[in-house]
């Protein structure tokens, strides 16, 4: 998989923590005793509840709801971390599965013996980004110990970051970039996994195959376009983008090389002017699917990927089996379709990954890839959160302040909500202010 599946096998080890601070105290019975002097305070560890945003229904903003009664995660076994939520951001499949989206699924993922059994999978905790610090770790856990600054993207079947206390494997985990606040940092996680997961496992690209190769991105001015900009530019390669008139600007600070206007007429019209693709991740979905597949190069290896699948929901409204089966046929015919023509027909999907990110920090440390913030809302105000992001257009990602606000951040009296400029000039600033001269 190219240089992303490399660093697997790259990461910086951590002396077992346990083994730094062994002890063995034999009891009469002959057992060991392993104790680990965690950053952890008794009460803390011994803690049944937290407060967190949950839903105990499906449904629009009016289902989540506050509690301070959560059960709270814990290490239940030697591959686990338990991570002290900072900072949580929202992503458009928060919306989705705050509707119900991919719940059949799901709660399959979640408890195998769940099945046919209705609202078992309730109370649900929304949030895909974390960003905090370890307060407990696993027995076999050799990357992390607690204390450390770390990030992750949060699989789709585990209770997620709007709560205090996230409780994931090491392999989800990363160490945060260190050039980055916990409120930068959690808005890249999903959309780095996201992206990823299309560019490299579907599309094929990597930081070694990239030069040259022409790449178009729909929908460019959302979370998991703007970071595809920055991490294709960073590779090499040319990035054509579509966005609105009013993102131009920020697409082209963060590197598109050409930027279509989807407002100014025919979209496939004024890309056809354009030399074809080698790959084209989409977005957006729907009628562009039509003539995207026009725009790749024929018999080249050229590829289209998008993120818009119907998998979940025709698993949501025809059962498992035979939405499973309807999903195949219908990738398997688009496939050979389009394979017929030249081009090859795949579909993306978002899949964390702990040792990916690792690289993605190396990028983020190296001023490659910037964060991009549009709005901050704290955690009294999640509802808000979602809110803004149900309007669409998204410049950026909505992030939520969890453990505390982050020093030097601007909240409105009115409205609770900080809104960063989505110009790259003033975005770039920003960042630069934060990062520690070398």
């Amino acid at each position: 998989m190219g240089s992303v599946k490399v660093t697997a096998c790259c990461r910086q080890l951590f002396l077992p923590y346990a083994r730094a601070l062994a002890l063995t105290t034999k009891m009469a019975s002959g057992n060991i005793i392993c104790c680990l002097r965690r950053n952890l305070s008794s009460s803390s560890r011994l803690r049944s509840s937290m407060p967190a945003w949950v839903i105990d229904e499906y449904g629009n903003n009016g289902v989540l709801r506050f509690t301070e009664e959560a059960t709270a995660p814990s290490v239940n076994s030697a591959s686990e971390v338990l991570i002290q939520v900072h900072a949580a951001s929202l992503n458009p499949l928060d919306i989705s599965m705050r509707g119900g989206y991919g719940s059949n699924l799901l709660k399959l993922r979640r408890d195998p013996v769940s099945l046919g059994q209705n609202g078992s999978e309730f109370p649900i905790i929304l949030g895909r980004d974390v960003s905090g610090v370890v307060v407990d770790c696993g027995s076999g856990v050799t990357h992390f110990k607690p204390g450390d600054e770390v990030w992750a993207a949060i699989p789709p079947w585990k209770q997620g970051s709007l709560a205090e206390m996230v409780n994931l494997t090491e392999y989800e985990v990363s160490h945060k970039p260190r050039s980055l606040s916990h409120m930068e940092a959690v808005s890249i996680p999903y959309v780095a996994a996201t992206a990823l997961s299309a560019l490299v496992n579907a599309g094929g690209l990597c930081r070694n195959n990239c030069a040259n190769k022409r790449v178009l991105i729909t929908g460019a001015s959302g979370g998991v376009g703007t970071f595809s900009i920055q991490l294709l530019k960073a590779w090499g390669a040319h990035v054509t983008v579509t966005c609105s008139h009013n993102a131009e600007g920020l697409v082209r600070g963060l590197g598109a090389d050409e930027v279509v206007d989807y407002t100014a007429g025919d979209v496939a019209a004024q890309l056809g002017l354009l030399e074809k693709f080698d790959v084209i991740l989409d977005n957006v979905g729907g009628d562009s699917e039509q003539w995207a597949l026009g725009m790749l190069k024929s018999w080249s290896g050229a590829k289209y990927v998008t993120l818009v699948t119907p998998f979940l929901l025709n698993i949501d409204s025809m059962g498992l089996l035979e939405g499973a089966v309807h999903s195949g046929l219908n990738l398997h015919q688009k496939a050979i379709t389009n394979m017929c023509k030249g081009v090859f027909y795949r579909w993306g999907f978002y899949a964390p990954d702990g040792p990916a990110l690792d690289e993605v920090s190396q990028l983020v440390d190296a001023g490659k890839i910037l964060p991009v913030v549009e709005a901050t809302f704290p955690f009294s105000q999640v509802p808000q959160a979602f809110q803004k992001l149900e309007g669409g257009h998204a410049r950026g990602k909505t992030v939520v302040t969890v453990a505390q606000e982050e020093e030097g951040t601007r909240v409105t009296e009115e409205e609770g909500e900080v809104e960063t400029s989505d110009t790259p000039e003033q975005v770039r600033e920003e960042v630069k202010e934060a990062v520690p001269k070398r």
